[in-house]
């Protein structure tokens, strides 16, 4: 494993840029963050343009994966707009895992872009990290976020019912999973 690794220059693909959020996004991440059809299937509620402000300088600040916890939460951007964020955890360095996931605006749904920018991600997590595994932990019931799982290369892995207490109400967790040698025969 390669760590520790910071963050310090964007990823580029195809038509996408990951890079570290600025205080100038905060009204493209809050034209998301703000819809409830997004955070159906998150950890939050819709937020306020207020908390979005409050969130952005912890993405920007979150630069360095080292030890177990640490994450990094780049914006995608296309055309100098910011249309999502990926996110990226180091689960267990002493394992070599990692756990990846995503949140896209919906007006840039089904063309690719998550699926885009998630190949940036993992190839950066099986590559420059050295990882051996990673995982996607998700709502069973978002389907769109299982298809781009699936299109990943991931495998489902386990479902979990009612295990975790979100916005008040017992949920279940889906785990997905890709180990590197699965991620190397992909390329």
């Amino acid at each position: 494993m390669s760590l520790p690794w910071t963050f310090a220059t964007p990823i580029r693909t195809q038509r996408l840029t990951l890079r570290l959020m600025t205080s100038a996004d905060v009204d493209d991440v809050h034209a998301y963050q703000s819809r409830e059809d997004v955070c159906q299937y998150l950890l939050h509620e819709p937020r306020s343009r207020e908390d979005v402000a409050l969130w952005v300088p912890k993405y920007a600040a979150a630069t360095t994966l080292a030890v177990d916890g640490d994450w990094i939460e780049p914006a995608i951007e296309l055309d100098g707009r910011v249309i999502g964020h990926m996110y990226f955890t180091i689960s267990s360095v002493e394992n070599l895992g990692g756990e990846i996931g995503w949140t896209l605006h919906p007006d840039f749904f089904g063309r690719g872009y998550a699926t885009e920018a998630a190949r940036a991600i993992l190839g950066l997590a099986f590559g420059e990290l050295g990882l051996h595994r990673v995982h996607a932990e998700l709502d069973p019931r978002n389907d769109a976020s299982i298809a781009l799982c699936l299109r990943l290369g991931m495998r489902e892995e386990a479902h979990f019912v009612k295990d975790m207490l979100v916005k008040g109400n017992w949920d279940d967790t889906g785990i997905y999973g890709l180990l590197a040698e699965e991620w190397a025969a992909q390329a």
